[in-house]
């Protein structure tokens, strides 16, 4: 009579054990793989943004749109709402990383910003919600209009394209709100995902980790990079952006400067 021989405890556990080990190895591996992935999709976004941006301001005599934030009443000037008709595709809203505003339980630093909020009846033109939601922001600085918040001088802003060094000129970005006003002096945040709407709060809506120490940029010769949150501080922002008096050129270089969730990222 055949005996059919099954496997021992022991050599059941010892199975088991291999692959938990096995797990265990592959897991960090995994979880990096899923983050670059989830990088590469942000880039791709930010890439369709470019030629949205290219084709408007093609149509435009090289100039962007003539504001950013300004005009609720018609929406216009809003860059998200102004780009509806050179896209097709409302998932480049969103960066991977922060698809879900807090009200859908989103947590920071991973979230998308939703405008309605702010002040409903500002927002009441936009009546498609895919409008009001995204996870991008954009330069204040390249709208083209004399407009201007607070302590911000227009005369600082580019306008349009065409100008010496586009790969240094930040345009579209990782950001916490759909625009950013940077300022040479604007400090880190303290704690990641920290937002500020007070002058001198500007970096902080960019500087997030959204992507292990970095975040995804749109530049204005319309190409797109992974940016070390440490190096922020080192573009031209605006015309006058001193990087040579930025923050980070102020005597802010040692570790001990940066907050502590920012000093193990790399310096540049």
């Amino acid at each position: 009579m055949n005996k059919h021989k099954a496997f021992t405890l022991i050599e059941l556990l010892v199975v088991i054990a291999i692959i938990a080990l096995l797990m265990a190895i592959l897991m960090p591996a995994l979880r990096r793989v899923k983050e670059q992935a989830r990088t590469v999709v942000c880039r791709s976004h930010l890439q369709q943004w470019s030629l949205c941006l290219a084709m408007y301001t093609s149509d435009y005599d090289g100039r962007f749109m003539p504001g950013i934030d300004e005009d609720w009443a018609t929406g216009r000037f809003s860059w998200i709402y102004t780009l509806i008709p050179y896209h097709k595709d409302a998932d480049i809203r969103l960066c991977p990383r922060a698809k879900r505003t807090i009200e859908e339980g989103g947590t920071l630093p991973w979230t998308a910003w939703n405008v309605s909020l702010t002040n409903p009846a500002d927002f009441s033109y936009l009546k498609d919600p895919l409008y009001k939601i995204g996870s991008y922001g954009i330069n204040w600085w390249v709208n083209d209009s004399d407009l201007v918040n607070g302590a911000h001088d227009p005369k600082n802003k580019w306008r349009r394209t065409g100008q010496k060094n586009p790969s240094g000129i930040p345009v579209l970005m990782d950001c916490g709100f759909m625009l950013v006003r940077a300022e040479p002096v604007d400090p880190p945040p303290e704690q990641d995902g920290e937002f500020l709407w007070a002058f001198g709060g500007g970096m902080r809506r960019v500087c997030t980790n959204r992507h292990n120490g970095s975040v995804n940029i749109l530049f204005m010769d319309f190409s797109t990079d992974k940016i070390g949150l440490k190096e922020l501080w080192r573009f031209k922002w605006h015309r006058t952006f001193d990087t040579a008096n930025a923050w980070t050129s102020a005597g802010a270089v040692m570790p001990e400067d940066w907050p502590d969730w920012m000093r193990n990222f790399k310096n540049y």
